[in-house]
């Protein structure tokens, strides 16, 4: 079923619009909700801030239990390129960093940051920036990562990742469509801050330096749509309003139906040069530009008739269900359900202590009337109504089909990750086949696969890179053993080669010149010295002394032994220290006179004196001969020793150093003649 949409109002230009394929028209349900201005929820005693509030790594906590946090303080810091800071909403305590249950459709519980608030809502100081256009674009992208801003009408993409695109940028467009029922947020948003939208799309424009800037407005929003063309007067933006369809507002439907182009499967609009955004984070960036607040509020339709005031409220991120929704006069009686987002593609939650979040555009309490059971599923008839309303092109019974028989090949060849989820096979299907739920329980498994899959990648790919790290410490080893191997054995072969030529020189010892030299020189030396020293010679003990040397000898062993055993016995306090005393006395006394006695007997005994020689007397040319001897003999050590270092390590200065050699023998022959 392909619509044709005309345009109805635009700002600046008159443009073409493009054919929707599919859509529906379910019942809106908006008026409830849009009789009241925005009012702003009162503070409530505890805000439950979750760490995950948006697509990518959770946010990562930087305050304790205990601390006092300012309104606006950072809380927690961004975890990585796809994430997001998360901001105090008011001033209090930090009670708990704890598991609490969170906005999500299976009721999971997660880690949240507990803040008991104190009612002054006190401010840090806040930066704000009068003039954008004097900041650098990267900055700018910088403090709207810092501000915490996510996108406010989807999954909650953080802002300055779409901010930094791969592809120029030449289109802005603003999404204010709003086709979801019941919602009302935006809608109202751009009835009373329509200037804060255009001028965060002016930042965003200049951040992106797209050339032009397009919004797109259902034209079921005349108010919110007259709003826009007030505030965009002189100013080079659209406001194109076109007839009301479900699901226009979804990004890849907007771009078709403002542009009349198609992003290609597994493509993004910034392939095609745009970038959409939401007007209510169009306003976020606003704030944080011009007043320097980070995202800490954001516009909640609160509807349903379990409410006797349905209205659009402003609310601190992290105010409970349970403290919100009396602001609008809950009849806790007629409650039959609570929906988070819209009918088509909210879902719904048993837990009214579940907090706002930044994506948190719409709570329904609903009635039974409202929400009935949903009937049971009946066979498929194939009668094709789900194709016609597939916003996608895509054929949403084969994808059925297949999830049921979880073939997930031909899931992906029939792109299952096209489809937005936005219910519309659901609506129009007469077997009541709820073909939404499918689809996502089968992305949810064909991701953990994936994720499965690419962990086994990544641990193979590590597994392959120790093994080659181990195969190439294993060859590098063997190359360091082969190479001191061969080093060795040329050391063999060097060592072997210098005792074949010592053998080969042993005859002719005598006849070396340098021997020869040498003894000359003790000849003329002792010939000098005209006189020769008499030996001392040892003296020779009597029998009597060698007697009292062994009695000696006796004695002082028996008086260590008894001092030992003295100090062994005052240390355990046990023996008789007295008797010991006593004998070491006796025992020194005995060594005495043994000594008396040895020294008496060695005194009669003649000494034997030695006779020295006089020291010859030198000339002065004597003199300086015998340095410079033994200056050469000095050298020719030094040269011989690093010889043999060399020929050990195969050096190529070996033949240097043989002839160094050479001729340190030589000049220490010639001092010797």
């Amino acid at each position: 079923m392909n619509t044709e949409i005309t345009p109805s109002i635009i700002a600046s230009s008159e443009r073409k619009i493009g054919a929707l394929t599919g859509g529906i028209h379910p019942e809106e349900n908006k008026h409830q909700s849009t009789t009241t201005p925005i009012t702003a929820s009162p503070i409530p005693a505890t805000l439950v801030l979750p760490l995950s509030q948006h697509v990518g790594s959770p946010a990562e906590s930087v305050v304790n239990v205990g601390d006092k946090v300012l309104k606006g303080q950072l809380i927690a810091r961004a975890n990585g390129f796809v994430s997001a800071p998360i901001h105090a909403p008011s001033s209090g305590i930090v009670v708990a960093i704890e598991k609490r249950a969170i906005t999500h459709p299976s009721g999971l519980h997660d880690i949240c940051i507990v803040i008991d608030t104190d009612g002054e809502d006190r401010w840090i100081d806040l930066r704000p920036i009068p003039d954008y256009s004097e900041v650098e674009p990267e900055q700018l992208i910088q403090l709207i990562r810092d501000a915490g801003i996510s996108g406010m009408g989807g999954a909650g993409f953080p802002t300055s990742v779409k901010l930094t695109p791969r592809s120029p940028i030449k289109t802005l467009i603003l999404n204010g469509t709003e086709c979801e029922p019941y919602i009302t947020a935006d809608d109202m948003l751009m009835r009373e801050y329509a200037a804060e939208v255009i001028a965060g799309a002016d930042i965003l424009r200049h951040v992106l330096k797209a050339s032009e800037c397009l919004i797109g407005v259902e034209d079921n929003k005349p108010e919110a749509i007259a709003a826009l063309q007030k505030a965009a007067i002189n100013k080079d933006i659209e406001i194109i309003a076109f007839p009301t369809i479900y699901p226009s507002g979804g990004e890849k439907q907007l771009i078709q139906i403002l542009t009349g182009k198609e992003v290609p499967t597994g493509r993004l609009p910034a392939d095609l040069g745009m970038v959409v955004q939401n007007v209510g984070t169009a306003v976020a960036v606003h704030d944080a530009i011009y007043h320097g607040k980070p995202l800490i509020s954001r516009i909640t339709t609160l509807t349903g008739k379990a409410l006797t005031i349905p209205r659009n409220v402003e609310v601190l991120l992290g105010t409970q269900a349970k403290d919100l929704l009396p602001t609008a006069q809950l009849n806790a009686d007629q409650l039959a359900t609570l929906v988070v987002g819209g009918p088509m593609m909210g879902f719904e939650v048993d837990n009214l202590n579940i907090p706002v979040t930044k994506t948190t555009n719409c709570l329904i309490a609903g009635t039974v009337e409202e929400f009935p059971e949903h009937p049971p599923a009946q066979a498929c008839i194939r009668c094709g109504l789900c194709a016609e309303a597939c916003p996608s092109s895509l054929l949403p019974q084969q994808l059925f089909w297949h999830a049921k028989a979880e073939n997930h090949d031909q899931l992906l060849h029939h792109n299952l990750f096209d489809c937005i989820e936005c219910g519309a096979c659901s609506y129009v299907c007469p077997s009541s086949i709820p073909l939404v739920q499918y689809y996502r329980a089968s992305k949810g498994t064909i991701r953990t696969q994936e994720a499965k899959h690419a962990k086994a990648e990544r641990s193979k790919v590590r597994y392959e890179a120790r093994l080659e790290r181990l195969e190439k410490e294993k060859a590098e080893k063997e190359a360091k053993r082969k190479a001191n191997a061969e080093r060795a054995a040329k050391l063999k072969a060097a060592k072997a080669k210098a005792a074949a030529e010592g053998e080969q020189a042993a005859p002719a010892i005598e006849d070396d010149p340098i021997k020869a030299a040498i003894a000359r020189a003790k000849a003329k030396k002792a010939a000098a010295n005209g006189s020769t020293t008499a030996k001392p010679t040892s003296s020779v003990l009597s029998t009597k002394q060698k007697e009292l040397k062994i009695q000696l000898s006796m004695a002082k062993a028996q008086l260590k032994k008894s001092e030992r055993a003295l100090a062994t016995t005052e240390k355990s306090g046990e023996g008789d220290t007295d008797n010991l005393k006593a004998n070491i006395q006796m025992l020194t006394q005995q060594i005495d006179k043994l000594q008396k006695e040895y020294d008496s007997a060695a005194a009669d005994i003649p000494a034997v004196t030695s006779v020295k020689p006089k020291k010859p007397v030198l000339t002065d040319e004597q003199k300086r001969q015998k340095i410079e001897l033994a200056m050469a003999k000095a050298a020719l050590k030094k040269a011989e020793r690093a010889l043999a270092t060399a020929v050990e390590q195969d050096n190529e200065a070996t033949d240097a150093l043989r002839q160094a050699v050479d001729e340190c023998r030589a000049k220490v022959e010639d001092l010797t003649k």
